[in-house]
Parts: C-alpha cells; structure tokens; sequence
C-alpha cells in the first residue's frame, strides 16, 4: 500500500489549527504529527512513498456535500451532471463525499426507486457517495420500506411540502412519515415551501402575463417558506422526531428554526451559497442581449434567491455564525440554458429548477472566511465536519485524525481561482452561476481515501474511483 506524508501545512479542523504532518497509510490516516516528530522512531520523509509540501498552505479534511442531485428527472428533462461528471468536477472544487437523492416517485415503490440510483452511480463516481432517500408517495407500503432503509445504509429521507402532484406530501403523510422518523432514529429532512398557495400565485401572475424568471421568486414568496418551515417545525414536535430543513434562504424560516432551537429541539438546517451570494434582484432579474429578461433562468431554484434589499444573504451569513444554521450544501441540480431552461421560455414555472454550483462550494465559503463573514475553523466545520457528524460519517469522515479516511485537500491561502465558464467549470453545463466570481485562494491537491486524484488543475482519478458510503445514524442530534 501507498504511504505518503503531508508536510509543511497549518491542519485546520473545526476546533482549531496547528502546524502538523500527516502520515496516510494506504487509504487512511495513520498519524498526525508535529513537525519533524521523532515520534514513530524514524526518519518518516524518507521512509514513505510520495512526500506532499503543503508549506504555507491549509490541510484540511475534504469537504462533504449533503445535497445533490446527479441525473435527476425534473421538468421534462434530467440534470446534466452525470455521477461520473458531477463527482469529478466536485473533486476539482475540494469535495470528497457526496450524499445524492435516490428518488421514490408516486405509484414507485421505495426499494426500486433506491435500487435505480445504485444502478445509475455504481462504477461511474470519482469520489465516495451515499444517499438519502426522497419518498415522492407516502403509504403504507412505503412507511414500512422506510423502515428498513437504515439497514441499507441509507438513515435519512426527504419530504416535500412543495411540488404538488410530483413529490408533495400533506400534512398526514409527513406526520405518518415523522413518526417512522421517531421510532428508528432515521433524520427527516424537509422541503418547506408551501406548495398548493405557491400554485396559486404562479397561475395568477402567468394570467397577468407576468412570465419571465423574476416572477419565479415572487411566487414563491418569503412567506411561503417560513410558514411550512413553522408547520414541519410544529408536526415534528408531535412527532417527536428530529428535522433537518434544506435549502433555508428566507431569513424568516431562520428566526422559525433558531426559535425551535433556543428550545432545545432536534431541528437543524442548511443553506446554499447561492442563497449568501445571488440575490432576486442581481440574478433572477437579470437581462442579457442573447436570451433578454430569460437570463435569470440560469438562477432559478426552489426555494428561490431571495431580496438583497430585504437583507435575507446577511442574515444567512449571521446564522452560520451563530450556528442556527449547520451546514452548507449546493443543493446541485444542473440544467443547460439550451434545450433545458429554455424549456420555460413562455412561462417561468415551466423552467427546470435547480443551479449548479457542486464544483465552487469550497471555494466560495473560503472567500467568506476571507471578508471576515466565518472564521477559519468555522468553514471545515460547515462544509467538512458537522456534514460527517449530521449524516452518520463521524470518524470516518470530516476530520484528520488517525484511522479516519485520508480524504484531505491542501488549499493555498495565497492561491487565487477565477470562476468561469472558460475558466474554472467542470461541470456538465453550458454556463456559470458563478460568473466572474474572483476567490482569493485554491484548492491545489486533493486526496481521496489516499489517492491524489487532483494535482493543481489536474485531474489524476479514475471513474469508479468513488465507494458507496453505508451510513449510520446521525451523530449530531441534542
């Protein structure tokens, strides 16, 4: 087996930083040492197999995406990302582990939607994988599948309150679904928005002709997403079952989990960062001589970028600070312009939803390590640790220490990457979300449960690289 020694890097964990050497040993951490530690009774730069100079640089474990959406059916079409393309272009970006959405759809039962994703990422992923299960119909059949996903390595489930006739559930059915929640330690998480008034207001604007993207946001309305994010809140508590909130961008549904939380409740949430950095007015407004006010497509997602005026991108920022918010995922669902956005060119609810942004995740909360919104720690622990912790990889993933996998990526403080679709973009999409977006650093070499499989701007993996990852339950409830 390869050894290979990082040396010369600051490691940064959740907790602090600290000069130190780390010692891989085939695909885990055997040791972390400090500099030039006579510890081990040798000589440990000569006696490995590749030596790695991370001098002036941060070694930190490799970042864990807990939400994304590779080849998923939306709208007519399918995300553009493939497992193969979207996890090689997540290693680019300094991500090692991805936890994807095998989807139950209605009249499905839940075994063959989660039997479908294992075939469509097996053989075909640059780096680890797991999954949550989307149960799309809530029944009998599919409550007592539920059950059993556990035992499959899967502990979580998604459930939607938007979407009606695709993935929504009523309030019985999430109520049904908690429960199975509460009796087998599995975490619920929740799309809260609420769908059937969403409906409405979109239909009412379309019949005022008002069409184009900007109105995907207005009808989708701050209000929408504090109220259901209240309601899965409040059926929690009945349930008595912990709830982890997707995709926050409405500073209301923050104030709703953070009051939750002052309580001592099992209620958790992430955001995106295109919920800290694009806005209603900047992105879904925008206009362009190619496609005229279409150009906000490329930013349509749900929940939806929310006002800057209304100040909702500080006050996510203020949340991950204060830990009212956990985690930072992409929620990565590409769609091209071209024969996919444009697909709602007459009619904004039309258009596929989703942003890609799998690739740039580690890069951009750095950059907010840099303009003093997070600190240095505080950045592996939102996008590296405390997704290992709330997903059941604690120990395994998040953190160097001995025993864990050696997903670890060297980034250089000093570096500098230019987001672009001519630039830096991996991802099997035909524009950038990020365009322009200047980051004051660089992921330089990533590792993948020991092997290097992206030197500076080269990619060294191999597709099938990437294992499924058999999760326990989550390490992170009160």
């Amino acid at each position: 087996m390869t050894t290979t020694l990082i040396t010369g890097g600051t490691v940064v964990s959740a907790t602090g930083r600290a000069p130190a050497d780390v010692l891989i040993d085939g695909e885990t951490i055997r040791a972390v040492l400090e500099p030039g530690s006579n510890l081990l009774g040798t000589d440990v730069a000569a006696s490995v197999d590749r030596v790695i100079d991370a001098s002036g640089k941060y070694v930190i474990p490799g970042g864990i995406d807990a939400h994304t959406h590779m080849q998923l059916p939306f709208g007519g079409t399918e995300a553009s990302d493939t497992f193969e393309t979207g996890t090689r272009a997540a290693a680019h970006g300094g991500t090692t582990s991805i936890i994807d959405f095998a989807v139950q759809t209605y009249g499905q039962r839940v075994e063959d939607g989660l039997a479908a994703w294992h075939e469509k990422a097996a053989g075909n992923c640059a780096i680890d994988y797991g999954f949550h299960q989307i149960v799309g119909d809530v029944n009998d059949a599919s409550l007592a599948a539920m059950r059993r996903l556990p035992d499959e390595g899967v502990s979580s489930f998604k459930l939607f309150m938007a979407y009606p006739g695709v993935f929504y559930s009523d309030d019985a059915q999430v109520l049904k679904a908690m429960q199975v929640s509460r009796d087998t330690g599995m975490l619920t998480m929740m799309h809260a928005e609420n769908g059937p008034a969403i409906d409405v207001l979109a239909q009412q604007l379309v019949d005022q002709g008002k069409t184009d993207p900007y109105y995907h946001g207005i009808a989708r309305a701050w209000e929408m997403e504090e109220e259901a994010t209240h309601r899965a809140i409040m059926l929690a508590k009945v349930a008595d079952a912990p709830l982890y909130v997707v995709h926050v961008s409405a500073k209301q549904a923050v104030e709703q989990l953070a009051t939750a939380r002052d309580k001592g409740w099992n209620v958790f949430g992430e955001t995106c960062p295109q919920y800290l950095y694009l806005s209603l007015e900047d992105q879904l407004g925008a206009s362009s001589d190619q496609w005229g006010a279409f150009e906000g497509a490329k930013w349509v997602c749900s929940t939806p970028l929310r006002s800057r005026a209304d100040g909702h991108q500080h006050a996510m920022w203020q949340a991950l600070r204060t830990n009212d918010l956990q985690m930072v995922s992409t929620d990565h669902c590409p769609f091209c312009m071209k024969d996919q956005k444009d697909l709602g060119l007459s009619d904004f609810r039309k258009i596929p939803n989703g942003i890609g942004g799998i690739e740039h995740r580690m890069d951009l909360m750095y950059q907010g390590v840099v303009t003093g919104e997070i600190t240095l720690e505080r950045w592996v622990e939102l996008t590296s640790t405390t997704p290992a912790r709330m997903f059941g990889l604690a120990g395994r993933k998040g953190v160097i220490q001995p025993g864990a996998d050696a997903d670890i990526v060297v980034y250089d403080p000093n570096g500098h990457t230019s987001i672009g679709i001519d630039k830096t973009h991996h991802m099997n999409m035909d524009y950038s979300a990020y365009e322009g977006y200047e980051i004051d650093g660089h992921v330089d070499t990533v590792l993948s449960r020991g092997k290097v499989v992206v030197d500076g701007d080269e990619y060294l993996g191999a597709k099938g690289d990437g294992q499924f990852l058999k999760r326990g339950l989550s390490q992170y409830l009160l």
